[in-house]
């Protein structure tokens, strides 16, 4: 899908207290020191960092919720409970979508259709996570204390918005390929890495053919969340399945999220909403504006799954999205 007029213009990002600790800590717009951020539960933390990172934006941008056509986001808790209270009374529409941790370029594929075609002008994409939260919905409580593999990813915590327009800016959303579902007949829920690498691979050839584009056409291409594991397989992968050498230019967000040689309780690297989201929108986007990249492909990878299908035996899906993301 190739996109006329639709541009990125502002962003905000929020992130928790082990991503505080993180190599990229310096390019937050805020920071937490522990989960709770004054709050009396989890949730409404996740809540609360939710709201911030969309007042924020407004803030920067000088527009109120009159001026926003349209807010698409989404989050990993049951029926994206988060988003829906934390986007109230901020935009003139609403549209929650769940993509797990694929849901940020998702919503901006949604959100840059929109615009493209000319239905509206602008629109705020907004995702969140928490660990927490995330770990009692499809794991387990950590007060459990139940032991985590090296292949297991740690979901990120944060929130992330950003706003698309038609007005031209510095940087453009150029062209995004859907992903379609992958089963890999994988059911680990603990190695999120082998089960989202083929879809990623999946779009990313996809991608590439439709373009007609090489690899190396990008500076930069750019996986949500497969951790160390699962981005060595994609490479792999890749290479075995499609004569595609990644090995130049690629890298994932989940690993680039922390300082994996000295923060070892996040195991194989970042996951969740906005695990990519604090990567792209906060680093990436920066980059970018800096001029120091010119091309970057992101790809946003999500395990479509529910504890209760995983009880039931069922495999893990798999999907993957991507946008290609120019400086001007």
């Amino acid at each position: 899908m190739k996109f006329k007029s639709v541009f990125l213009k502002e962003t905000t990002t929020i992130a928790g207290p082990y991503e505080k600790k993180g190599p990229l800590y310096n390019y937050f717009d805020k920071t937490y020191n522990d989960f709770y951020f004054g709050e009396k539960s989890f949730e409404k933390a996740e809540i609360k960092i939710s709201k911030e990172s969309i007042n924020m934006l407004q803030k920067k941008i000088g527009l109120n919720y009159t001026d926003i056509d349209l807010i698409v986001g989404g989050d990993l808790s049951n029926q994206i409970a988060i988003t829906s209270l934390a986007s109230q009374n901020k935009s003139k529409s609403f549209l929650g979508i769940y993509g797990a941790c694929s849901t940020s370029i998702e919503a901006i594929i949604i959100a840059s259709s929109f615009i493209d075609s000319k239905k509206i002008k602008n629109a705020i994409v907004t995702v969140s996570s928490h660990n927490l939260t995330s770990e009692k919905q499809f794991r387990n409580p950590v007060e459990y204390g139940a032991p985590r593999p090296d292949t297991a990813t740690f979901t990120s915590t944060g929130a992330s918005s950003i706003l698309l327009t038609n007005e031209k800016t510095e940087i453009k959303i150029e062209s995004a390929t859907i992903g379609k579902i992958i089963d890999f007949n994988q059911n680990d829920v603990n190695n999120m890495g082998k089960v989202m690498a083929p879809a990623a691979a999946d779009t990313i050839k996809k991608h590439l053919d439709e373009t007609k584009r090489k690899p190396d056409y990008y500076d930069l291409i750019l996986t949500g969340d497969l951790g160390i594991y699962g981005r060595e397989i994609l490479i792999e992968y890749m290479l075995k399945e499609y004569n595609i050498d990644l090995s130049n230019n690629y890298n994932d967000c989940g690993t680039m999220l922390y300082d994996l040689n000295n923060q070892k309780e996040v195991k194989a690297g970042g996951s969740g909403p906005v695990c990519s989201a604090l990567v792209n929108f906060s680093y990436i986007y920066q980059m970018l504006r800096k001029k120091k990249m010119k091309r970057v492909l992101l790809v946003a990878t999500g395990a479509l799954f529910s504890p209760t299908t995983l009880n039931q035996k069922e495999n893990i899906l798999s999907i993957a999205h991507a946008i290609s993301l120019e400086a001007l």
